[in-house]
């Protein structure tokens, strides 16, 4: 049974935003409240604390209440995802930490439910989401269930100068959920896919 105050969540909010002219993804307004917002409002339910990684605006994200945690310092500059994933690791004070984008407003209500049962039953170290997309498997790795004692691993692929979530999480006992409805992973990246994910159904 999924113990809620075991898992601590991580929203991803430390991106450059490069494909939306280099604005703050998870401020972009959504249906009258920023993107990280509604992130928040779906995944405290599910887990038992929750977090932000941002690399900007840090005060304004610091108002929603809950801690907010920068990326460590590169001498590469900005490393992606995966220096979120640190970041939330290196704070994290339960055994698992669960990672979302910020900009996924539609994520499924029982994500961390079936990330945590798959877990348990593969006996895995990390777990992950993939919806099925023209026939086609694809992997969700930003939507990610890991121990918190993967942060050496994850320190050691960092300095190894490697930043792909999949392949990281390849080196792991993985185990892959699959969700039938992949409109619930839509993100945003672009305006008109900001401007098409608040278009009402036709």
């Amino acid at each position: 049974m999924l113990d809620k105050a075991r898992i601590t969540g991580l929203i991803l909010a430390g991106g450059q935003g490069s494909r939306l002219g280099g604005v703050d993804k998870g401020l972009q307004a959504f249906e009258g409240q920023p993107l990280v917002q509604h992130a928040l409002q779906r995944l405290a339910p599910q887990v038992g604390r929750v977090m932000i990684s941002a690399n900007r605006n840090l005060d304004v994200y610091q108002r929603m209440v809950v801690p907010v945690w920068p990326d460590e310092p590169s001498s590469a500059g900005y490393e992606g995802p995966l220096a979120g994933f640190l970041a939330g690791l290196a704070h994290c004070e339960t055994s698992y930490l669960v990672t979302v984008p910020c900009d996924s407003p539609r994520m499924p209500v029982d994500l961390v439910q079936r990330l945590w049962q798959r877990l348990q039953d593969d006996a895995a170290d990390v777990a992950i989401a993939a919806t099925r997309r023209g026939g086609e498997l694809k992997l969700e790795p930003v939507f990610c269930l890991m121990k918190r004692e993967l942060q050496a691993s994850l320190q050691c692929y960092m300095q190894s100068g490697h930043r792909k979530i999949e392949r990281w999480t390849a080196g792991q006992r993985r185990a892959v959920v699959v969700f039938d409805d992949a409109a619930a992973f839509a993100n945003v990246n672009t305006p008109d896919e900001l401007a098409a994910l608040q278009a009402p159904p036709r």
